[in-house]
């Protein structure tokens, strides 16, 4: 699953995982307008902190389509905190 989320404000990567937990566990069904145009339940707003006029990026994936919000890279400082490091690198290839 890709998400970016991929927010206007700090992200803590606990809370939006478990958001993201307690959505993957419950699926929304959305409509599509004449015009194309879907409206995102609350709850996933709310849980995504989605705001009016926020960049959303679609991806088709396979047979679905994802929606992933736009971060600024601000934001994303620090969410590879307490990543494993400990492997061997390949060498040079000149």
């Amino acid at each position: 699953m890709a998400i970016a989320q991929l927010l206007t404000f700090p992200i803590d990567s606990a809370i939006i995982l478990q958001n993201i937990y307690r959505l993957r566990n419950r699926m929304e069904l959305v409509k599509i307008s004449p015009k194309y145009q879907i409206v995102i339940p609350k709850n996933v707003r709310t849980a995504l902190r989605l705001k009016p006029g926020q960049k959303i990026q679609v991806i088709a994936f396979g047979d679905r389509i994802e929606l992933v919000p736009e971060r600024k890279i601000g934001e994303m400082r620090g969410f590879l905190r307490g990543i494993n490091t400990d492997f061997e690198r390949e060498g040079e290839r000149l």
